[in-house]
């Protein structure tokens, strides 16, 4: 199918692949696979897929690095990334979020949930964001400035390393200042009402953007949610 979405898996083990390639092209996908972080690189200068299923533990480049390299490189900003892994440590799961992961998905998963969350990532591609690109509209806050028909943020006169999904939280919560907004309408608008994501998550996004934005831009109100103060 020429409008089927791409999907590239990298995985260093074969079982993996087969397995995962498989249940996704059952569901219609167009899978291509590849077996480290190097390699994964290369491939996607050739076919840029639209979600990358990325193991952890590799050889010649791990997923972390692998992630972090795809990251720097804005002509993938559109490209989801979600992590499968084995390692259930805490930090692991931070670690994988912080370099632009986008879900966490432990192994073993059964097919129908791994199709499952994989769908519920690609249709918050296709989702309203709240993010008008057509819009040239520019927010000034404090010390601010958040533009996002560019997609950037400037404080101070400099501009900020936000992750998509940190510029897309940010401007969520600068769009009405002092508008408390819940964990879940920050899932619905960010993540998409078929995507459901754990309180880490949130957590550790809002944690990043305070260190880069300013403690005192985005202030908690306990037990309800957020708000750009």
């Amino acid at each position: 199918m020429s409008d089927a979405k791409k999907i590239l898996i990298v995985d260093d083990d074969e079982d993996i692949l087969e397995f995962l390639s498989y249940s996704l092209s059952e569901e219609g996908f167009d899978v291509s696979t590849t077996k480290n972080g190097l390699l994964a690189l290369t491939a996607l200068e050739q076919n840029k897929p639209d979600l990358i299923i990325l193991d952890i533990m590799m050889p010649v480049m791990d997923g972390i690095e692998t992630c972090r390299e795809i990251r720097k490189n804005t002509e993938y900003d559109n490209i989801l990334i979600a992590f499968l892994t084995a390692k259930e440590e805490d930090y692991t799961q931070i670690i994988a979020l912080e370099v632009g992961g986008d879900d966490f998905i432990k192994k073993p998963v059964r097919p129908n949930i791994l199709v499952s969350r994989i769908k519920g990532l690609l249709r918050r591609t296709a989702h309203t964001n709240f993010v008008e690109k057509n819009e040239n509209y520019i927010i000034y806050h404090n010390d601010l400035i958040i533009d996002k028909e560019k997609v950037l943020v400037v404080r101070e006169g400099k501009m900020l390393d936000l992750t998509k999904k940190e510029f897309e939280i940010l401007s969520l919560l600068a769009s009405r200042i002092g508008k408390v907004y819940t964990r879940e309408e920050i899932y619905f608008k960010v993540w998409g009402s078929e995507l459901v994501v754990g309180d880490r998550t949130i957590d550790v996004h809002i944690r990043n953007l305070r260190e880069k934005v300013g403690e005192y831009n985005i202030g908690t109100v306990k037990g309800i949610g957020y708000r750009v103060s």
